[in-house]
């Protein structure tokens, strides 16, 4: 089968498309036809191995895995003899944030771990767009108590996170303030808040709304610079570290200070987020936002524009024997 590979960290550059043997599925498995696979944050992380806590989880000292990927979207082939959730020919769906080998024709996944069911009206590369920046923004959002009340300023609205958080937050009723730039205004305002801000006419630290929460879903802000933002008691969530690595160190200083809060979302549970993405496609309560699709061949290309931080939503790789 075609598998994108790679023996030890590095840049996209050390990404080859190989043939490799096809999985096979143990009692418990299922082998899924991968039609389409996303490239994504930490994806990325797990190609270079930085920052290197990553490789905690992921091998220490190379990629434990040879085929890189974390989500997908395809049809079960085969079943292991005590799977009873699934049966061959279902459309599924799943991601797993430690890695999932998903970057090539077939994978084996463990019915139990992270796969569901695709709803019904959904491509491929619809679903698997809905998978791992939604997860991470469903990490954001469960760290905190968010109704109709609640006022939310989203920072990267047009990222895989942003463009989830913006959907998710507006599904529990809360008042949200998005800041995008100037050529994405239009997808940004497509997504449903009730304020946006373009940063490269304004900078949103100026704002003189005051918030519950910030979450910084492109990590490019900082606890200090949008402290002052935020109500008495707010909560400032970043999907990235920080500078120094604020963001693991502060949430422990500023609960003991009090007022003022730092959260670093650990995310858990891939599963639970698929399950409930694919209840919100069902009730037409989500919107994928896809920027790029690229062919298994481009695959230096793709993981390059991904780090690039240009893309806007999700970019895809289309692993399709029709290419549809």
């Amino acid at each position: 089968m075609k598998a994108i590979t790679r023996t030890k960290y590095g840049p996209p550059e050390v990404l080859e498309v190989k043939e490799i043997p096809k999985p096979v599925p143990n009692d418990n498995e299922l082998l899924v036809r991968v039609h389409a696979t996303a490239v994504n944050r930490t994806d990325c992380g797990i190609l270079t191995g930085k920052p290197y806590l990553i490789r905690a989880f992921v091998g220490l000292t190379k990629p434990r895995h040879l085929v890189p990927g974390t989500d997908f979207a395809g049809i079960v082939e085969v079943i292991g003899k005590n799977v009873s959730d699934f049966k061959v020919g279902d459309r599924v769906w799943g991601l797993h944030d430690e890695g999932l080998q998903s970057q090539a024709e077939y994978m084996t996944i463990r019915a139990i771990r992270s796969a569901a069911k695709i709803p019904e009206g959904f491509s491929f590369q619809e679903v698997v767009a809905c998978a791992e920046g939604a997860h991470y923004a469903n990490n954001f959002i469960n760290k905190v108590k968010i109704d109709s009340n609640t006022k939310v300023l989203v920072n990267g609205a047009t990222g895989a996170i942003g463009s989830a958080a913006i959907q998710l937050l507006k599904y529990y009723g809360a008042t949200v303030t998005a800041v995008g730039n100037t050529k994405n205004m239009d997808l940004v305002k497509s997504l449903g808040p009730d304020k946006t801000i373009d940063y490269q006419k304004e900078d949103f630290t100026k704002d003189d709304e005051k918030y519950h929460f910030i979450f910084d879903a492109v990590g490019k802000s900082s606890f200090p610079k949008c402290k002052h933002l935020l109500l008495p008691k707010g909560v400032y969530i970043s999907s990235e570290l920080g500078p120094n690595a604020q963001n693991l160190y502060l949430p422990l200083i500023t609960k003991i200070k009090g007022g003022k809060r730092v959260i670093f979302p650990f995310p858990v549970n891939c599963k639970k987020s698929i399950v409930f993405m694919s209840k919100l496609l069902s009730e037409g309560k989500f919107k994928p936002v896809i920027d790029k699709v690229y062919q298994p061949e481009q695959i230096v290309e793709a993981y390059n524009y991904v780090t690039s931080g240009q893309k806007t939503g999700n970019v895809i790789v289309n692993f399709s024997p029709t290419k549809a």
